[in-house]
């Protein structure tokens, strides 16, 4: 058990020169590896500059890096170009896709009992650890997981062995992880390193993941007093200590404590990043324990067409809506499509502002009869985009025609709850 790199701070900025080095260091320590994995994230994080280590691990070990798997989850493949755009001049040809319905295979159980007792109750399931095969039978002697540490609605903070066993995992780990995370409550996760889905994880990867030659490459990212987005911190070890270390950091840079709830908070998409409401939902996920009663969340959304990420979830998602938490448990027992997508269910409640304040979507490309049927309510991109120029606004509060909004752009990368509500 080693901890290889642990630098960062709340006021570092990390260059690039700095990162590169760094990684290079804690890999001369490894000793010379020649059929090395590398299990970056996707587009929908290259704020985490994991597209940059990615790229200096090729540069280190050369042919030595036989294949780059992105760690998916439920997400659609990369195109050639997000791959370019992420990853810079790392050959296409070495990057796989996972296909998380059919890629994966089981390495054990975590007993039902362990969920039972973690859940409080709440269910009563066994939870199978899977992976990408590309993994489990690759016979690779290093397995680079890449990626960021930030609050999350899932599993509290991200990264560390979520990256293996869910950002590579199958069906019923994902649908299982997720709904677990989901009853449990969401409000009782976020920000926190320790959870029951973070425990269900390190129970797996404690007794099916020991044989595997993994080292965690974790970034933190955050804006600086300019708003520009930098490295804090990176974290490269084979445990969880390098896990905690970046976890702590993580909430220092990433949380926003407000000291009073917010009436009306408007979010960017970034049109790059964000094509679905399974993505952009991060703009309810990460400002729920912030917003007011009664209060209006305005989501700008130029690049959202869908609802899933995959034809199967998009039809759910259309299907049942973002209904709250009590809708959608009920919901879960009285339809079998349902029930057999947990993951699609968990986000239902994820997304679902819980009848406390109202959600006004603003998609590019979907229509209002199609938000409205899912739930939300609906206003037109280009008077609410006239209306909240994200071009004039700064991250944090700002007055509109005398009205004060509070501006979030990128919330993906951050955390934000009223004092009353964390």
């Amino acid at each position: 058990m080693s901890l290889y790199c642990a630098q960062g701070g709340p006021d570092r900025e990390l260059s690039s020169s700095e990162l590169s080095g760094f990684l290079s260091a804690a890999l001369e320590k490894l000793g010379r590896r020649r059929k090395v994995l590398a299990v970056p994230p996707d587009q929908t994080r290259t704020a985490s500059r994991a597209g940059e280590l990615t790229r200096c691990a090729w540069e280190y070990y050369g042919d030595g890096l036989r294949a780059v798997l992105p760690a998916l989850g439920t997400h659609k493949a990369m195109s050639p170009e997000q791959i370019a755009g992420m990853f810079g001049n790392v050959p296409c040809g070495l990057f796989h896709a996972h296909r998380w319905r059919e890629d994966v295979e089981t390495i054990g159980v975590v007993p039902r009992e362990f969920i039972y007792e973690q859940s409080e109750g709440k269910l009563d399931y066994e939870w199978p650890a899977q992976v990408n095969r590309l993994i489990s039978r690759g016979e690779f002697d290093l397995i680079l997981s890449i990626g960021q540490v930030v609050p999350h609605e899932v599993i509290g903070m991200a990264n560390y062995n979520k990256n293996i066993l869910v950002g590579t995992g199958g069906p019923e780990s994902i649908n299982r992880s997720h709904y677990l995370g989901a009853v449990y409550g969401m409000e009782r996760i976020m920000g926190r390193a320790d959870n029951p889905v973070r425990r269900v994880l390190d129970y797996a990867a404690s007794h099916f993941l020991v044989d595997l030659p993994i080292v965690y490459v974790l970034t933190v990212v955050s804006r600086n007093t300019s708003g520009a987005i930098v490295a804090r911190g990176l974290f490269i070890g084979d445990d969880s200590e390098c896990f905690h270390a970046a976890a702590d950091l993580s909430f220092r840079v990433n949380f926003t404590l407000m000291p009073q709830p917010i009436r009306k908070a408007v979010v960017y998409l970034d049109p790059h990043e964000f094509h679905s409401t399974w993505l952009g939902n991060k703009a309810i996920y990460r400002t729920r324990m912030a917003m007011a009663d009664r209060g209006e969340l305005i989501i700008l959304a130029p690049g959202v067409r869908g609802f899933g990420e995959d034809v199967r979830i998009d039809k759910l998602i259309r299907k049942y809506g973002y209904h709250g938490t009590e809708a959608t448990v009920r919901m879960v027992k009285e339809n079998a499509d349902l029930a057999a997508d947990l993951s699609a269910a968990a986000h239902l409640i994820h997304g679902s502002p819980e009848g406390r304040f109202r959600v006004t979507w603003c998609p590019g490309q979907l229509s209002g009869e199609e938000v409205q049927g899912a739930g939300f309510a609906f206003a037109e991109l280009s008077q609410m985009m006239r209306q909240y120029d994200p071009a004039q606004l700064v991250q944090g509060w700002n007055q509109v025609a005398g009205e004060e909004i509070y501006f979030i752009e990128s919330p993906g990368l951050g955390l934000w709850a009223s004092q009353d509500r964390f």
